[in-house]
C-alpha cells in the first residue's frame, strides 16, 4: 500500500517538533485533528448527498430513526476518509498553519 502524501510530511514535522519542542509538537498534533474534523464536516454534506441519491426510495428509509442512522454512518465514513489524508483540504489548512518561511538576508 502506498504511504499517504500527508502523512508523510505531518510525521516528519511532528517528529522534528517532538525532540525539539514539546509544547509545540502538541500544537501541531491540535491542528492536524483540528483540520481532519473540518474536512470531515465538509465531506458529510457532500456523502449524505450521495447516499441519498443512490438509496432511492425504499421502505428502510421510512423507518423511525433510519436518517439518524444514515447520517451517523455517513459522519463515520467522512472521519474515516479525512483521517486518511481526505481530498486534501486537512492538507491546505495545515499549510496555512504553518509560519511564513523567511530568507536569512536582512
Amino acid at each position: 500500500m502506498l504511504g499517504n502524501p500527508m502523512n508523510v510530511s505531518l510525521s516528519a514535522s511532528r517528529s522534528h517538533m517532538t525532540t525539539a519542542n514539546p509544547p509545540a509538537a502538541k500544537a501541531v498534533l491540535k491542528n492536524e485533528k483540528a483540520a481532519r474534523d473540518f474536512e470531515a464536516m465538509l465531506l458529510t454534506p457532500v456523502l449524505d448527498s450521495l447516499q441519498k441519491t443512490f438509496a432511492g426510495n425504499s421502505e428502510d428509509a421510512k423507518t423511525p430513526g433510519a436518517s439518524d442512522y444514515r447520517l451517523m454512518g455517513t459522519e463515520s465514513l467522512a472521519q474515516s476518509i479525512a483521517a486518511r489524508g481526505g481530498i486534501g483540504i486537512a492538507q491546505l489548512i495545515l499549510r496555512h498553519l504553518q509560519p511564513p518561511k523567511v530568507s536569512g538576508g536582512s
